[in-house]
Order: C-alpha cells, then structure tokens, then sequence
C-alpha cells in the first residue's frame, strides 16, 4: 500500500516557525514531523510514499533527497497554492493509482497501531475513516453499521448530509476524524467533476449517498494535532515521555 502525507499548508498557526520553515520540518522533540510520520507508517510495512507540498517546498524536496529512509518518495507540488485536502488527493493522482492508499496528515502524531487500522479497512468502501470519541464542535455522523451519514457542529447548530431535509442528527453515532484515512483510487474518478480546491470531507458527505463511507473507532487512543506553539510543546513532552511516536 501507498501512504500520502499532507505537508503542503502554510502552518500559519505555528508562526514565527513557519515563517522560515515548513509546518513539516517543524522539530518534535528534536525530529521533523514529516520524519516522525514517514517512518512511522514505513515501520508498519507501507514502501511507497508521496508528499504534497507548497509552503517552502524546497526545504522539503530537499529535505528528502539528503535523507534515505529506506522507501520511494514522490512529490506532489502544489505550485499556486494549497489545494486542499480533496484537491491535494487528486492532484497526486497520477502517483497514488493503483489501488487502495492512506493518508495522514503530517500535524498529527498519535500511539496508533498502524498495522491494526489497515486490517480494519473495509476494501468495499470508498474510504474508511479513523475516528475517536472525544468532546468536539464538529462531528461526523455515521448510522449502526458504521457508515458515514452527516456532519454536524453543535456549536453553531449546522448539519450537512446528503439526507437532508428529512435528517435527524440526534438518532445518530459521533465521532471526531482524526485526520487519517484510507481511500480507494476508485475517488479519483468521482472527483472530475469538483473544483481544483475542495474538502475531502464535503467530498465524503457528498459520496455517501451512493457510496459506503466506512468509520473506524480506535479505543484508547491518544493524539495531538500540532495546531499551535502550546501543541508543539505538549507534543513534545508526550514524545519525550514516549507516550506518542
């Protein structure tokens, strides 16, 4: 299997750090977050990869030709600006085709048992999503079966489905995305007709009515979206008391 890593925002929220590096090069307890993540999904068996980037791309292209981590590495450039979630997915199509994919972004370090969240995937699903149940804002919304059904931010009230009008957040399951997934390249057709800057989630929401979203729960397990200076200092210390990889 291929993995994709995000690694093509501005990291605006990390300022003054972003503003001479990239978010992915940013140092986790003295390592790149894009080092930290590679070789964690290589060491659970994954021998192909491709990158996005943009903001200070040539750190990072450098970045990985002055480093052999042992397993292929593609760029995929985003020259004018970042696409996206959905846009940066099939703006690397031409290097993820071939089957099923992951794709995690490079901000989010976590315990995760790679191995087992890829013997969770559904291989009949579009996609299947790593999920947590943690206090959010915003949700996804999956039905019993575990298929994906909604969106919903319980702050604002706001509620998007392929269901609505006749759709009623509450008879349903919440879940917060962890920002980790697992797609088919099957997407990439369904894709065609969607702008060159678009979500992967509303794309999701989207495709759910045709099509099984599928989501994962992983019990236990802890997380931390490198969101913010406080965040990197945090992840710091978790990585350091070697509760995160």
């Amino acid at each position: 299997m291929k993995a994709m890593i995000f690694a093509a925002g501005l990291g605006t929220r990390l300022r003054p750090l972003t503003d001479t590096m990239p978010k992915a090069l940013v140092p986790v307890a003295g390592v790149p977050m894009l080092q930290r993540v590679l070789c964690k999904l290589r060491d659970a068996g994954i021998g192909e990869f491709v990158v996005n980037v943009h903001h200070f791309a040539d750190q990072i292209e450098r970045f990985l030709s002055e480093h052999d981590f042992g397993v292929r590495v593609a760029v995929s450039r985003e020259e004018r600006e970042p696409l996206e979630t959905g846009g940066g997915i099939r703006h690397a199509a031409p290097l993820l085709d071939g089957g099923r994919f992951l794709v995690h972004n490079v901000d989010i370090l976590s315990d995760l048992d790679v191995r087992w969240f890829l013997q969770q995937d559904d291989p009949s699903a579009l996609a299947t999503l790593l999920l947590i149940d943690a206090e959010a804002d915003r949700y996804l919304l999956f039905d019993d079966e575990m298929r994906l059904v909604g969106w919903t931010n319980v702050r604002t009230g706001e509620v998007k489905s392929p269901f609505l009008p006749d759709f009623d957040p509450s008879r349903y399951r919440r879940y917060s995305f962890c920002g980790i997934h697992i797609l088919s390249d099957a997407v990439f057709s369904r894709m065609a007709a969607w702008p060159e800057k678009f979500s992967i989630i509303d794309f999701y929401l989207q495709q759910a009515a045709e099509n099984t979203i599928r989501g994962v729960v992983a019990p236990d397990l802890r997380l931390i979206d490198i969101g913010s200076p406080a965040k990197l200092a945090e992840a710091g210390r978790l990585v350091a008391a070697g509760e995160l990889l």
